[in-house]
């Protein structure tokens, strides 16, 4: 792994779905096994290129998401090696039976793209929004789940996910993301990445979070705390060894996540420190809530996603650290 810093954090002339489309095509010319499934969101997701190239290897099955993990399955019997795509809440909560038994239970290899997570899915609204996905996919044994953070890091996953094998599930937001990571950098999957050093607070984020987990460092920096950030994009198997290193070194831990506190990263991680080293927490996420309608800032602020709720809870874990 060799995970560096970008310079800038500014949002990525390329989106994410059109990255995804790439990869996949890149992925597919080196390796006839690669194939796409989708739920009626060849559009949606920029993958009309990726039809129009390997149309022998895309399958969009309509409206019919448990159908397209059944499919995706069989073809996995086969040897293939699919990718299968919805919208968040679609690609888990409506097919969670096909994904559990069918995939999961049967050992089969197959990578579920769940996209549009938490408050990015914006004007879809709350039907669209998914605040439990990662939650409700972390219950299959054995499933592997990430949620890249930008392009550098979503072009890497992808291509080690294709040379492994088991049940993957991808959270991904579909437009521009932020950049974090240099060009170059690889990542290494399981395996969490400390973004900013730090001794009073561990701050640990995922996806959108992290720009806002980096904003609210510097601002507690100005105020005389010392915060550690750290990108959890592996959410199971999660990094037990950092969270505990993290735990011992810094004696408090923020986890931020854009999905439901419950059953979500900070559960995750907390489970790794009641396990093994207890010390404050707090989590910042949406608080057993649906999605709302509209504009990304807006939701943002409505569920407490912010730098300012952050350094709130960051001082609140550390009135109770001491």
């Amino acid at each position: 792994m060799k995970a560096v810093l970008a310079e800038e954090r500014v949002k990525e002339a390329k989106e994410m779905r059109a990255v995804y489309c790439e990869t996949l095509m890149e992925l597919a010319q080196g390796n006839k096994n690669i194939v796409a499934l989708d739920a009626d969101l060849m559009n949606s997701m920029g993958m009309t290129k990726f039809g129009k190239a390997y149309p022998e290897r895309t399958f969009n099955v309509g409206v019919q998401e448990a159908n397209m993990i059944g499919v995706a399955a069989g073809l996995s019997a086969t040897g293939k090696i699919p990718f299968a795509h919805s919208f968040g809440p679609f690609a888990t909560r409506r097919c969670f039976d096909q994904l559990f038994l069918s995939c999961g239970y049967a050992k089969l290899n197959v990578r579920v793209v769940g996209s549009d997570p938490g408050v990015t899915a914006a004007y879809n609204g709350g039907t669209h929004m998914p605040f439990e996905d990662m939650g409700i996919v972390r219950n299959i044994p054995g499933i592997t789940v990430l949620e890249p953070v930008d392009a550098t890091m979503l072009n890497d996953l992808l291509k080690q996910t294709a040379d492994l094998y088991g049940v993957f599930y991808i959270r991904l937001l579909r437009k521009n993301a932020l950049k974090i990571y240099q060009d170059g950098s690889t990542f290494e999957i399981g395996k969490g990445i400390t973004l900013k050093n730090g001794s009073d607070v561990t701050i640990i984020a995922s996806g959108i979070m992290v720009d806002d987990a980096l904003t609210a460092a510097d601002e507690l920096a100005k105020q005389g705390v010392s915060a550690r950030v750290v990108n959890i994009f592996t959410w199971k198997p999660i990094d037990k060894e950092l969270i505990i290193r993290c735990a011992q070194e810094t004696g408090a831990i923020v986890t931020v996540e854009n999905h439901s506190i419950i059953n979500g990263l900070g559960s995750a991680v907390a489970e790794v420190v009641v396990d093994n080293k207890n010390v404050p927490m707090e989590r910042v996420g949406v608080n057993d809530s649906f999605g709302e309608v509209g504009p990304q800032d807006y939701l943002k602020r409505r569920f407490g996603l912010t730098a300012e709720n952050i350094v709130a809870n960051v001082n609140k874990v550390l009135a109770r650290k001491s």
